[in-house]
């Protein structure tokens, strides 16, 4: 991570070059920032919310099975 940041890689950047989002991704439900993630129909903007309420999830103490609701 400290690397992207190093080379002021964009978040575009990022997920193009990410090899592969996690399949679950789309069980990812709530609002974050005022938005419902799975509402949201940018598909680049929809995976920055995926990853900022996967954060936020994990920083709360849950657990990556109980986030995508296995």
């Amino acid at each position: 991570m400290q690397k992207q940041i190093e080379n002021q890689v964009t978040l575009a950047t990022f997920f193009e070059e990410a090899l592969k989002i996690n399949e679950h991704a789309v069980l990812i439900k709530g609002v974050i920032c005022g938005y419902r993630v799975e509402e949201i129909k940018e598909p680049l903007m929809q995976k920055i919310r995926y990853l900022d309420k996967l954060v936020d999830e994990l920083a709360k103490g849950k657990t990556l099975e109980k986030i995508f609701r296995k």
